[in-house]
């Protein structure tokens, strides 16, 4: 019994032997270890194909001379010949007010009441000097019936003549300055009234109920009316792209609040002095402005319009899709196969071709409709 566990245990052990120098064999033949995964190469996402391509017409890119066009950023303003500043000559107090900022007024109309001591002064002025006028000219009635009976002598008589003459001066200075102050002579009082000297726009006030105002100095203007009938539209231009804008050329204005609306202007002026902070120069457009649609303060967009032609690549509109704010056209390969390929898109034209600036040259092939194609497309 011994002896045959002996022998059971003896086989066992020569067993797990031969088990362990089979493995050791097998690691140690060369290339036995195991292989790493194949590596497969990406797909070109850009590679696509139709199964009837013949139902996507293909469009050449063409070259056509075109105009030089710079876009920039612009602002509405009025045309400073255009607005006229409203102040008062008197210091004072606003007791009412009739107008307000964005009123339309017309000439004449009444903007405010203002009490005024300087008129109250005045007034008091032009009375005294009419009440010396009158005593001038009585004098001077004396001093002619005196003379005329040989009582005084000639050099009197003139004396009171030059007198009243005076007089007279000092009356018609007091009555010019009551004027010039704002005040009625034919009403005395130290109220007077502020009127709209120009029809147009207040787009500009700087007073209130009850407000203090002062005389002539530098104070801002109690009002700014502008006709607004003809507006500037004001450009900050950068110095590298001051050789595309002359005196003289067409521009395009769309307002941001009405982008579909594009509006005609021509360059009346360039700045002569850069901004050193920003190099740009300001350019001024003159636009008409009879329907009111501009108002200042608005942000436009500026195309300017050379006079002179370059070339430029051009395809149809609808070849371009616009997709994650990138340009893209699909280029025949071969058969079936197109290439989605990124281009520089330039402006659209009116005519319903599109700028290629970078990407394509004169003669390439594309898809005419590039977003009908993109729904119909394999992945390769």
């Amino acid at each position: 019994m011994k002896h045959r566990i002996s022998h059971a245990c003896l086989w066992l052990a020569l067993a797990m032997l031969g088990g362990l120098g089979t493995g050791c064999s097998k690691n140690s033949k060369p290339g036995s270890a195991l292989s790493d995964p194949p590596v497969e190469e990406a797909a070109d996402l850009n590679l696509v194909s139709v199964v009837r391509p013949e139902q996507f017409p293909l469009a050449t890119v063409a070259v056509r001379k075109a105009r030089e066009e710079l876009k920039v950023n612009g602002a509405i303003a009025p045309d400073v010949s255009r607005a006229v500043p409203v102040n008062s000559l008197s210091a004072g107090r606003v007791v009412e007010i009739h107008a307000r900022l964005g009123d339309f007024v017309q000439k004449g109309q009444m903007l405010l009441k203002l009490h005024t001591p300087d008129v109250a002064m005045a007034f008091s002025d032009l009375q005294k000097f009419r009440a010396d006028e009158v005593l001038m000219r009585k004098s001077l009635e004396r001093a002619q019936i005196l003379y005329s009976k040989g009582a005084i002598a000639e050099k009197d008589l003139q004396a009171a003549e030059d007198a009243g003459e005076k007089a007279k001066v000092d009356v018609q200075t007091a009555l010019d300055r009551v004027k010039i102050l704002g005040g009625d002579p034919a009403h005395p009082s130290s109220i007077i009234e502020l009127r709209a000297p120009v029809s147009g726009t207040i787009i500009e006030q700087n007073t209130t109920q009850a407000a203090g105002v002062k005389s002539l100095d530098n104070s801002p203007n109690l009002f700014t009316i502008a006709d607004l009938s003809r507006v500037w539209v004001l450009c900050d231009v950068y110095e590298n792209n001051l050789s595309h804008v002359r005196l003289g050329d067409l521009a395009e204005v769309q307002l941001y609040a009405y982008p579909h609306r594009v509006l005609k202007g021509r360059v009346s002026n360039i700045g002569r002095v850069l901004d050193p902070a920003t190099r740009t120069a300001k350019v001024r457009l003159e636009l008409d402005n009879a329907g009111g649609l501009m108002r200042p303060g608005m942000f436009a967009t500026v195309t300017f319009i050379s006079q002179g032609t370059v070339d430029r690549s051009v395809v149809p509109a609808t070849a371009v899709m616009r997709m994650h704010d990138r340009d893209w056209v699909f280029v025949p390969v071969s058969g079936k196969r197109f290439r989605r390929t990124e281009i520089q898109a330039g402006p659209v034209m009116t005519d319903g071709y599109q700028e290629v600036v970078e990407g394509l040259k004169a003669g390439d092939r594309v898809v005419a409709n590039a977003l009908q194609f993109s729904s119909s497309v394999q992945q390769e």
